[in-house]
């Protein structure tokens, strides 16, 4: 939660950052010792073996490091394991590259969330 809340909140502005799917995620949680640097969320979507990704969030600090991408590694090895066939994910406009360096392909038009523009994407494992 600090995570997100210093990333999309105080950093992005975003509001609407907490929601009911909290409640029914798988959320991962990096640590630097003792502090939370990095977390995203999952959970299972409509489809048979179709998973949502989300909220992938690495404090200011901690990226360049590869972290978010190690983030997403472990989601995809747990969704994998869970039986996951298909990742979608809702990724903002700037972080498109970063998905696509990791297998991801855009399915959507432009969307907005919020004030920001928003691709969905996804990933068959």
């Amino acid at each position: 939660m600090l995570v997100r809340k210093t990333v999309f909140v105080k950093e992005q502005g975003f509001r609407d950052e907490f929601d009911e799917t909290d409640k029914i995620a798988t959320h991962l949680v990096a640590y630097d010792n003792e502090t939370p640097v990095g977390t995203c969320r999952f959970f299972t979507g409509e489809k048979d073996g179709e998973f949502l990704l989300g909220r992938l969030a690495v404090i200011k600090e901690y990226r360049k490091n590869h972290l978010g991408a190690a983030i997403m590694n472990k989601a995809q090895e747990l969704i994998k394991n869970d039986g996951g066939k298909l990742i979608r994910l809702h990724a903002q406009e700037q972080a498109m590259n970063f998905y696509k360096k990791l297998g991801y392909t855009v399915c959507s038009d432009m969307e907005y969330e919020e004030h920001c523009p928003h691709y969905w994407m996804q990933k068959k494992i």
